[in-house]
């Protein structure tokens, strides 16, 4: 059965876990591959990734698809065979199976959320999500100070 309750992953107590195979590259997994499947979602993992100065994801290809958002500081990315330049706030979309690799650009440690997809070329095609709204006098602002009514 999917889950229906909302959680909460606090990032804080979460480690920085070293990925041992590449240079000052340590990761925080905030979704893995039995949480989604509890969501009845195909992702096979979200990294919360951090770089330190010197450091570097070596060059890899993986059998997913890789969409990597820089969220700190300055980085180099290995993109279609040479090295190019990025800051906080670029997003790369990295096919399966394509080399690439990720440097530390700066003098601080940079920070990224990497997120593995699956790829199969039989997926239905997507759609934008759809929104709906609720009755916001049951539920309010979370600074309200008015009881609430008992739901």
């Amino acid at each position: 059965m999917l889950s229906q309750e909302t959680t909460v992953l606090r990032g804080e107590p979460l480690p920085w876990t070293p990925i041992a195979a590449h240079p000052e590259l340590y990761h925080r997994e905030i979704m893995d591959a039995a949480m989604a499947d509890a969501l009845g979602v195909r992702v096979s993992s979200i990294l919360w990734e951090r770089i330190g100065v010197g450091g570097q994801v070596l060059p890899h290809y993986h059998d997913v698809v890789e969409v990597i958002h820089i969220t700190v500081g300055k980085v180099k990315l290995l993109c279609n065979g040479e090295w190019v330049s990025y800051q906080a706030g670029d997003t790369f979309h990295v096919p399966a199976l394509t080399i690439h690799s990720v440097a530390n650009d700066d003098t601080q440690p940079t920070e990224q959320i990497s997120i593995f997809l699956p790829a199969d070329a039989n997926v239905p095609s997507n759609s934008f999500f759809q929104t709906y709204l609720v009755d916001a006098k049951v539920y309010g602002h979370p600074t309200d100070t008015e009881a609430k009514p008992n739901v």
